[in-house]
């Protein structure tokens, strides 16, 4: 861990000081991941090939899909592994809220690891089972959180956004509510994976904006100036969310429209359970909701498609996700994209204009 290394031999050599800044090791994080990223996607991209591992198009999905059928899928590992150096060169290990986000990480990975391996070797778009999904995604949620809690002190505070003075303490209720906040953006980020480079680009934006406000939060001074709640030791979250960013930036090097390889469930739930988590550890549960608008309303309008159709046997949309309703009326998947990457810039930015709303 050269970042503790580092940080040991300051006491000795004054100039290695500028380790301890949480702002240059978030520019250094961000720039290792993306350059190992970039180096290895082709390769991960070819090893991809060689094992067959196609993604399965749905037979009911839009036309223009099926000339996607089997390109390399589970491109969400590439993002995952090229987290791994730069995590134990820039990041402080001993803190337990780094630990713990790379726990619901990694952990939301395996899953959507099994569930996209079980979809290519039996080449069915189903996968995993998905009560045995949620069920061990709130068991890895869950279980992060209530160590925290009871070892760590973390905080089961709720705050409201736009308001500085109205919060709730759940106690140990917080548990289930932080699951469900965690778990709901990582299915949500899940849907919204549909169209070449759709969920990446408002992945790598939640994660910046997220990223701040664990600097922010993390800074006590800034904090006490906002007058927000200050959190010892999220700053350190910072340089993991830079990493995300890099390691998202180089996936969209690959994933851009047309797109060499999708990231499958093994990157949207990684992904959307690192949001989850982050939203959590920088007390931003509830604001996840408006920062992550383009995830909430994809999945929402899968639950309005599904309970419509389960009531009155009518459909709202032509085909949810959404995107794919936008696609089946005739607008281009690449102005799709881009105007869903617009919003979640725009969504951002009123996110972090909260700040001084309060």
């Amino acid at each position: 861990m050269l970042y503790q290394w580092l940080y040991n031999l300051a006491d000795e050599f004054s100039p290695l000081n500028v380790f301890r800044y949480i702002t240059l090791r978030s520019f250094l994080a961000f720039f290792t991941t993306f350059f190992i990223c970039l180096w290895w996607g082709p390769k991960f991209i070819q090893k991809l090939k060689e094992k067959h591992f196609g993604q399965s198009i749905r037979e009911d999905g839009p036309q223009t899909h099926k000339v996607k059928a089997g390109t390399p899928t589970m491109g969400g590992g590439l993002i995952l592994l090229s987290l791994l150096l730069p995590v134990f060169l820039w990041i402080d290990l001993v803190n337990p809220l780094v630990w713990g986000t790379l726990v619901v990480t990694w952990g939301f990975g395996l899953i959507g690891y099994i569930d996209d391996h079980l979809k290519v070797s039996k080449k069915n778009p189903k996968g995993l089972s998905g009560k045995i999904r949620l069920i061990g995604e709130f068991l890895i949620s869950a279980g992060m959180i209530f160590i925290l809690i009871r070892f760590y002190n973390f905080s089961t505070t709720v705050y409201i956004p736009f308001f500085k003075n109205i919060f709730f303490d759940l106690g140990y209720y917080y548990v289930l509510f932080g699951s469900l906040v965690i778990v709901g953006t990582a299915n949500a980020v899940n849907l919204t994976d549909g169209l070449d480079g759709l969920a990446i680009v408002p992945v790598i934006v939640s994660a910046t904006t997220l990223g701040i406000f664990a600097y922010i939060v993390g800074h006590y001074s800034i904090a006490q100036y906002l007058q927000i709640p200050h959190i010892a030791g999220v700053g350190e979250l910072a340089p993991v969310a830079a990493c995300m960013v890099a390691a998202g930036l180089g996936f969209l090097w690959f994933n851009a429209y047309p797109a060499q390889v999708f990231m499958g469930d093994v990157g949207s739930l990684s992904l959307g359970g690192f949001l989850g988590m982050m939203a959590v550890l920088t007390k931003n549960e509830l604001l996840m909701i408006l920062l992550g608008g383009i995830f909430v309303v994809e999945a929402l309008s899968v639950i309005g498609q599904v309970a419509s159709f389960k009531l009155t046997g009518k459909r709202i949309f032509k085909m949810a996700p959404l995107h794919h309703h936008y696609e089946l009326g005739g607008m281009t998947e690449t102005k799709i994209i881009v105007r869903f990457w617009i919003i979640s810039i725009l969504l951002a930015v009123l996110c972090l204009a909260t700040l001084k709303l309060r």
